[in-house]
């Protein structure tokens, strides 16, 4: 893998694969948490309209450029990063990441088509009410981090969205959209020394050979005179809360959930990750799963998640059952939890998880497309690309009394909060 810095500030990674099909990707450290004097959603909204036209290709052309190809053009938002990435045939790639640039560096944002996306955004943003699942989650990080950056919904809402202006997202990019906050990756069957000068080209081409540095976002929250784009980036203290609200719905829905270890916590962060994967990974084996779906049949589903922040993290119990069955779940959930803080893991628990855990992150990273989003949230956040070596060697090292004390931590009752939609 060969991975670098340009002049003008960008990150990149470029690693070579075994598969015809190639993937790219521009990731911007700028989210939803960024939004600090725009509406709400602005930094979702632009990653809608940014493909509606650049000072060089319009909406129709964009949107049939890489599908004449047999590729595909996609973008997401999250509270810290938009990316926009591509897929294409390996000789390809190089359209795909000049189109990546040249969208990121020059979009018009026409008017038009700003009307036509509000429409289709406050479509999307009325779907999630219809779903209690993912509104309820929503609502559970807005409650959390009230009165901090990160309470902010990634949609927006309806009246903020209808507000964003054509000269906002013009500001907006151009403010945040810089190239010392961004990172190109690609994993393709290519030459790593030739796609590394194209990529330096690139950002020549766009970004000019001027320097630009920004201040790492965990540096933000140490310095006092840290400038307008980090945001607030200190800790936030949580709103405690249990709050139950009428929704008339068929199902109850739950989420349980408290602050947990940032990106920069290393240790801790990877022994939460264990400890969710055991408590309420995907796979049918983990406890909450065991006990509520497969011993009692009490849920469809139940998932202990956790999402990771520049500052902080939140690790959240999710489920949905019949109303019948929601003390008991609880009450489950609260008995396996105190099994977990009372004593460590055996070593054979602890290995079998371990086991499994690197199992699926292997398997997972198989995916190019994975790999290659991967490698710009490593480059954003650490400013390196971690190997699979790694990875694996500080799993290794986590201890079974490490998983027990993130256990009561995390679970502790003076930081869970509950939302309950019944």
């Amino acid at each position: 893998m060969k991975s670098g810095k340009a002049d003008c500030g960008l990150q990149y990674a470029v690693k070579r694969s075994g598969s015809a099909v190639g993937y790219c990707a521009l990731s911007i450290k700028c989210g939803t948490r960024d939004e600090a004097g725009y509406h709400c959603g602005i930094a979702h909204f632009v990653e809608h309209t940014i493909f509606k036209g650049t000072t060089h290709r319009s909406a129709s052309v964009i949107n049939s450029y890489l599908d004449r190809l047999g590729g595909e053009l996609n973008a997401f938002t999250t509270k810290e990063e938009i990316v926009f990435h591509a897929t294409v045939l390996k000789e390809d790639l190089p359209k795909a990441a000049a189109l990546l640039f040249e969208l990121a560096t020059c979009p018009t944002f026409p008017e038009h088509e700003i009307q036509t996306e509000k429409g289709v955004v406050i479509d999307e943003i009325r779907s999630y009410k219809d779903n209690p699942s993912e509104d309820i989650y929503d609502r559970f990080e807005e409650m959390i981090f009230k009165g901090h950056p990160l309470s902010g919904n990634i949609l927006g809402t309806t009246v903020s969205v209808k507000k964003i202006t054509r000269e906002e997202l013009l500001k907006f990019t151009k403010e945040k959209f810089q190239p010392c906050k961004m990172a190109f990756s690609i994993v393709a069957d290519i030459d790593e020394d030739r796609m590394e000068k194209d990529v330096l080209k690139l950002a020549g081409k766009y970004f000019g050979t001027e320097p630009t540095e920004c201040p790492a976002r965990h540096e933000c929250a140490e310095r006092a005179d840290a400038p307008h784009h980090c945001g607030n980036y200190s800790k936030p203290a949580a709103e405690q809360f249990e709050k139950t609200v009428s929704k008339r719905n068929y199902q109850a829905n739950c989420v349980i959930g408290g602050l947990a270890p940032s990106l920069y916590e290393e240790r801790e962060r990877l022994a939460t990750v264990l400890l969710c994967n055991i408590l309420g990974g995907p796979a049918n084996n983990s406890i909450l799963n065991s006990v509520l779906r497969e011993k009692n049949g009490w849920v469809y589903g139940v998932e202990c998640g956790y999402t990771q922040f520049s500052d902080t993290g939140l690790v959240a119990i999710t489920l949905g059952c019949d109303k019948a069955n929601l003390e008991k779940c609880l009450n489950a959930i609260d008995k396996e939890i105190a099994k977990l803080q009372a004593e460590p893991l055996s070593e054979r628990k602890l290995r079998a998880a371990k086991k499994q855990l690197l199992g699926q992150l292997a398997i997972s990273g198989d995916n190019g497309e994975t790999q290659c989003l991967s490698m710009g949230k490593g480059l954003l956040a650490y400013g390196k690309v971690s190997s699979g070596k790694e990875n694996r060697s500080l799993v290794e090292a986590i201890t079974a009394e490490e998983v027990r004390e993130m256990a009561i931590r995390i679970f502790d009752k003076s930081n869970l909060s509950r939302l309950i939609y019944i």
